[in-house]
């Protein structure tokens, strides 16, 4: 039995303790946070029985082998190396890390560690992602030449998940002094690793990052609300293809809305995710359907989800993707779209 602690009991903790209760071989017995009302509510909705009050009590306790870490993005760093030093399996939310250097001396810290660590890009747990990368590396779509992308929510102009006006929960995520990196860090590294698994690594990206007004004097409380909202990006992958990749917190009319599209010389493939949906849809235009243009549906088979990989790997000793290797490199990539912004121009990667 794989016993569990989260660290962080935020939000994105609920998912992460509900995901775990659906399977076999583990259990989330401990949770962690520095609110000591938010971490007693939260162990008491899920029947965790041990709650400890700093890491470092965590870690000793002999209670867990392993951790979820859920805490805001400036934290990530310390907790996950100081887990991995104390033995543990880490699975840590999104992005890795502040920066590339910082992503990498945890990357550097778990193959030292020699413990499971992965990062959760979630959205590689949509089946039909998974299998739109089995029919590119098939060779299925050809040579790949153009890669459309976009990640969309509406969360400034909709109260559909909340009112970010008056809750910490969203407020933090528009102010870089709170340890945000605005849109590009928040969702732009999950639409950047939605192109990079299946497509292949980046070469260069050119960026444009824009912050909009949004209260008076952008400052509400506590909260600067300088982190950016939107971010377009134009790239050149490896391949030799070239990418067009949107992401904002503005698009009106999309809750959480996900596209990629990969056009290949000899075919193409379509991934929609939207909120609510199954990901299980994946269009593609193959073979002679290519003559007329015509899209067709494909229904994909389930494969694991993240937390599945997480507990598998750990059981089984075989290291499963993505790892924090993975994270840094989706991280090398945000270093490079912040520096092509402030630059004006296209960076190398």
């Amino acid at each position: 039995m794989i016993r569990i602690g989260i660290i962080g009991t935020g939000g994105m903790a609920r998912v992460h303790a509900e995901e775990f209760s659906k399977i076999a071989n583990c259990e989330v017995v401990a949770a962690c946070d520095l609110n000591a009302s938010r971490l007693a509510s939260f162990v008491e909705a899920h029947n965790i029985p041990y709650a400890f009050g700093s890491v470092e009590a965590l870690l000793s306790s002999g209670q867990v082998g392993a951790v979820s870490i859920v805490t805001p993005d400036p934290f990530h760093k310390n907790l996950s190396i100081q887990a991995l030093e104390a033995g543990m399996h880490v699975l840590c939310e999104k992005p890795l890390a502040l920066n590339a250097s910082d992503a990498k001396e945890m990357a550097d810290a778990a193959k030292k560690a020699k413990c499971i660590n992965m990062v959760n890009l979630s959205y590689r747990n949509a089946h039909s992602l998974q299998k739109a990368r089995e029919l590119i590396a098939m060779g299925r779509i050809g040579n790949i030449r153009h890669v459309e992308a976009s990640y969309l929510q509406s969360w400034l102009v909709s109260p559909k998940w909340g009112d970010w006006k008056t809750e910490d929960t969203w407020l933090w995520r528009l102010s870089s002094a709170h340890g945000s990196k605005g849109v590009l860090g928040d969702v732009g590294v999950h639409i950047l690793d939605f192109v990079r698994f299946p497509v292949g690594d980046f070469a260069s990206v050119n960026c444009t990052l824009t912050t909009f007004d949004k209260a008076e004097n952008n400052q509400i409380g506590e909260y600067h609300l300088d982190a950016n909202d939107s971010a377009l990006i134009t790239a050149r992958m490896q391949n030799g293809s070239m990418a067009s990749i949107h992401t904002s917190r503005w698009a009106t009319g999309n809750l959480n809305d996900l596209r990629l599209v990969v056009h290949g010389d000899k075919g193409a493939v379509k991934v929609s995710l939207k909120l609510g949906e199954e990901w299980d849809r994946l269009e593609v235009c193959l073979d002679e359907d290519v003559i007329e243009g015509i899209w067709k549906e494909v229904k994909c088979e389930q494969t694991l989800n993240i937390y599945q990989r997480f507990i598998q790997s750990i059981l089984s000793g075989v290291q499963d993707q993505p790892d924090f290797d993975a994270g840094l490199q989706v991280q090398r990539v945000l270093d490079a779209c912040e520096q092509s912004d402030q630059l004006g121009q296209t960076v190398q990667l």
